[in-house]
């Protein structure tokens, strides 16, 4: 696996090729991750340009060789006793790196070599013992994040963090005294030789479950803003006693009874969080100490009781959290003073809240967000919302709100996002949304009844409509949204013509569908496509219901780069389906997304309209065939292919992808090894699928040669390299290598792996990359959408240059040799010319060899010249013009050549 990697530099105008294979390894660009990231453990950030994540390791340095050592996040997981010195010194790249690989010693100097990597993370299910060398982190000058989840670090003593770490946690772990860190860890106390303190950004013990007790002075002098404690059995008021300064403490589902006033007094807090505690009440009297809070969390301390003032005795909070509290909202503003708060974000969700008096929020004049999702409002005063002049974001989903005045958002002129989904109103044809003329965010449900006017505002960048099954659509009264650049749309709730759409939506881009949304956009005939012409559209995604009887298949949207299309095989009548049924033309599109789509049969007929697929994901399809033209078509295939909790069909039919994967040149296939066939039919033992399908499937040996014509084909394609005695070694291996080939390749009606083998010198490489490639290898109508093979970018890394050669050219159809005087002094352009002159010989009914001259060269030049004239006849030959005038001769001739229409 090892020479399936990255290629250092390939011709300077074209797009980088990433072509690996590698099992068990996962390889993608960090801007693929919300596409793979649920198949892979570790928690890596989409910024990288490269990462990979390799499962079930047991042999560290055999894994690592299949992974491209341009990487800059690294993942694996399984099961290895020691993490031996220059583990990862192949590497010097490398910014993430997450172990979950149960060792249980780290030797030194495990990670040199590692200068700029910035996160890494330990991970122990079982909670073994991980024992750390002393300078185990000295060489990490750039090192800002260390975690160790699971692993039991008692037994490590004297460990030395690099100055540079801002975050450490350990959590799920063994820890039962925090004072045991400063042991483990010396720098986290005053004591080092310069006499500084050393400084933390974050200290995380959260999921310690017998952590209770704390040492005074532990960590006195370290430099900490925020320290985690959550699902701990430390109480926050033990805190005081740690030490350190302290700017932000979580002590969520901890033994907390009451507010940590001391604490907060203490250090200053300015950010609370207590949220699944056991605080039932806020005494008065405690609130003289909270006056230094900006954020505080009481989630889920049902009921409990605010007391009067509550808002006024901390002037700087900024953000309040009381979602789950059975709370008495009507204490919020009762101070009795009529004193503002600072207040901008209030959460009072999931509180059972059946009514609010309209002097609600009379107190928060500076308010710009309130979330009341998941309480019981049936309808809201008109003067609720009086003074929240400055609220940007209100969100009402999940009531029952039944009514609203109209006007009720006439008090709100700065709200810019509003959520009514999951609610009961019943919308007039006269209501609308007057008053906000800054809401561009809108989530709406709509209810069935009588058709009816829907008036919405014109401003909208993005909408979200849910509609009730089997309700008749709303018409819209708005003719054009023309800054409306999201749209989701779940079941069918709108009335409109497909022939107008595009002038609704001019601006639209990223379009979802919900529901049976996708039937009232496909035609009903037999053809089933998409009807909607959006030319704007980028991104689209449909999620079926599980009711979709016939396909639908996405085509005709020019601007679309990524399609996401899930569950949309039907639960009664499922139907496997080709991908061709689901996709149709989208010539920009880069990435497409599959899950249960009921897609049975992959095949290269399905990516002709997809010339520019980059990224093929396939999730949750089983049973899975893939036609072996693919391994014909691979140099057009997209650059990814992931097959992610996707099995393959046990069928003879997909025997040849096993030997395929550990070959493919270009593109990058990630599917799991542990595809399974059951063995005979009332057997429950299985096998691994690719070795049953090698062992059991027929395959063609290649063997119709006959003695004789071998014979004669030997005598025949021997005679060139006797001319030219310095390079008859590398010819004769070429030919040896391309013999084999001859006869199955060069047959009428084989396909090949590429349409054209360009042949040229590094000179005319600009010539090759400016003029030719853009015409073969372009899209249509541009282009003329073939397959090229170019040696500079298509031979395979780390493979013999006469096997290259020999592959490369008995798979093409064709050969094009571009020709010039440098061209003739390249010994592998003259190698190349003389094997396609021997193919000619091999099988002359093809017109296999084309020459493009680029320059007037003598015969005395051309090597060969005698046979090439009994062999070529003059429309095989033709000289590239200078004059722009005469080169659509010279384009019709080739296009001609090579069986292109016009």
């Amino acid at each position: 696996m090892d020479k399936h990697l990255l290629l250092p530099g390939l011709l300077l105008s074209l797009p980088m090729i990433t072509a690996w294979t590698a099992f068990n390894c996962l390889v993608t660009k960090g801007s693929h991750l919300p596409l793979v990231s649920y198949v892979q453990p570790c928690r890596l950030d989409s910024s990288l340009r490269l990462f990979a994540s390799c499962s079930s390791v047991t042999n560290l340095t055999q894994v690592l060789k299949a992974v491209p050592q341009s990487v800059e996040g690294l993942c694996l997981s399984g099961s290895i006793s020691v993490l031996p010195p220059d583990a990862f010194s192949h590497f010097p790249g490398l910014k993430i790196l997450g172990l979950n690989l149960h060792f249980t010693q780290l030797l030194p100097g495990a990670l040199r070599g590692l200068e700029q990597l910035q996160q890494l993370t330990f991970i122990n299910s079982h909670m073994d013992f991980l024992y750390l060398p002393p300078d185990a982190f000295g060489n990490l000058s750039s090192l800002q994040r260390l975690t160790f989840l699971g692993p039991c670090l008692y037994g490590s003593l004297g460990v030395r963090l690099p100055p540079s770490l801002q975050q450490l946690a350990v959590t799920h772990s063994c820890l039962q005294n925090v004072g045991v860190l400063a042991d483990i860890f010396p720098d986290l106390v005053l004591g080092s030789s310069s006499g500084d303190a050393w400084s933390l950004d974050t200290l995380d013990l959260s999921f310690n479950k017998w952590l209770n007790m704390t040492s005074p002075g532990a960590l006195q002098g370290l430099q900490l803003r925020t320290l985690h404690l959550d699902h701990t059995n430390t109480e926050a008021a033990a805190v005081v006693g740690l030490g350190p300064r302290l700017d932000a403490l979580s002590a969520k589902k901890t033994d907390t009874a009451e507010l940590p006033v001391r604490v907060i007094a203490h250090f200053g807090l300015q950010d609370l969080h207590l949220g699944l505690t056991q605080i039932r009440r806020i005494a008065p009297e405690a609130l003289a100490s909270c006056h230094s809070l900006k954020s505080l969390d009481l989630k889920s301390n049902h009921p409990i009781h605010l007391p009067p003032g509550f808002l006024a005795a901390m002037p700087g909070l900024q953000t309040l959290k009381l979602t789950i509290n059975q709370l008495q909202i009507s204490m919020l503003c009762m101070n009795g003073t009529g004193a503002e708060s600072g207040l901008w974000a209030l959460d009072l969700s999931n509180n059972g809240l059946y009514t609010m008096p309209s002097d609600t929020f009379s107190c928060l004049p500076h308010l710009r967000e309130l979330l009341l999702q998941g309480n019981q409002l049936f309808d809201l005063d008109s003067q609720v919302f009086q003074g929240l002049r400055r609220l940007e974001t209100l969100d009402l989903r999940g009531n029952p709100l039944v009514a609203l005045d109209k006007g009720w958002l006439a008090s709100l002129p700065a709200l810019t996002t509003l959520n009514l989904l999951d609610t009961r109103m019943a919308l007039s044809s006269t209501w609308d949304f007057w008053g906000p003329e800054r809401l561009n965010n809108l989530r709406l449900r709509l209810v069935s009844g009588p058709p009816r006017m829907l008036s919405l505002p014109m401003g909208l960048a993005s909408l979200e409509l849910h509609a009730v099954s089997g309700m008749k659509p709303w018409k819209l009264v708005t003719n054009v949204f023309p800054v409306l650049q999201t749209l989701t749309l779940k079941g069918w709730g709108l009335q409109l013509g497909v022939q107008n759409v595009s002038k609704i939506f001019p601006a639209l881009h990223q379009l979802s569908l919900f529901g049976n949304s996708l039937e009232a956009l496909c035609s009903q005939d037999t053809s089933r496509f998409f009807l909607w012409q959006l030319p704007g559209l980028k991104q689209l995604q449909v999620r079926g219901d599980g009711h979709n009887l016939r396909p639908c298949c996405i085509t005709g949207l020019p601007s679309l780069w990524e399609l996401k299309l899930h569950n949309l095989q039907s639960r009664t009548w499922p139907r496997p389906l080709l991908l061709e049924e689901l996709v149709g033309q989208l010539l920009m599109l880069e990435v497409l997304q599959l899950e249960q789509t009921g897609l049975e049969t992959l095949s290269a007929a399905a990516f002709q309209g997809l010339c520019s697929l980059q990224i093929l994901v396939l999730g949750w399809e089983n049973g899975l065939v893939l036609d072996a033209s693919l391994q014909e078509h691979s140099p057009q295939m997209p650059q990814y292919v992931y097959f992610l909790t996707s099995s393959l069909a046990c069928q003879c039919a997909n025997a040849w992808v096993g030997p395929w994967l550990e070959r493919s040149p270009r593109t990058y296939v990630h599917i799991t090894t542990h595809q399974l066939c059951q063995t005979e039919a009332g057997d429950h033992s299985k096998r691994l699928l690719f070795p049953f399908l090698w062992s059991h499937c027929p395959k063609t040996l290649g063997l119709e040669l006959s003695l004789g014509s071998s014979a004669l084909l030997l005598l025949l394609i021997s005679l060139p390299f006797l001319q030219e005695a310095r390079n008859w070694i590398l010819y004769l291996r070429t030919l040896f290598r391309a013999w084999p080939g001859l006869r199955g390749q060069r047959s009428e009606g084989k396909r090949f792996v590429y349409d054209v083998f360009v042949s040229h010198c590094r000179q005319d490489q600009g010539w090759v990359v400016q003029e030719l490639l853009p015409t073969l290898e372009g899209c249509p109508p541009a282009g003329w959408g073939l397959r090229v093979c170019l040696p500079e970018r298509d031979f395979e890394p780390g493979k013999d240059v006469a096997d290259n050669v020999a592959d490369s050219m008995v798979g093409s159809q064709i050969t094009l040799c571009v020709l010039s005087r440098q061209a003739l002094c390249t010994p592998r352009c003259r190698l190349e010319l003389r094997l396609a002159t021997s193919l000619l010989l091999a099988a002359p009914y093809l017109p296999a060899l084309l020459l493009v001259f680029l320059e007037p060269i003598s015969r005395h030049q051309l090597p060969h010249y005698h046979r090439l004239a009994l062999l070529l006849c003059p429309g095989d030959y033709h000289m590239w013009p200078r004059g722009d005038e005469r080169k659509a001769d010279f384009w019709a001739w080739l296009g001609r050549r090579l069986g292109q229409p016009g």
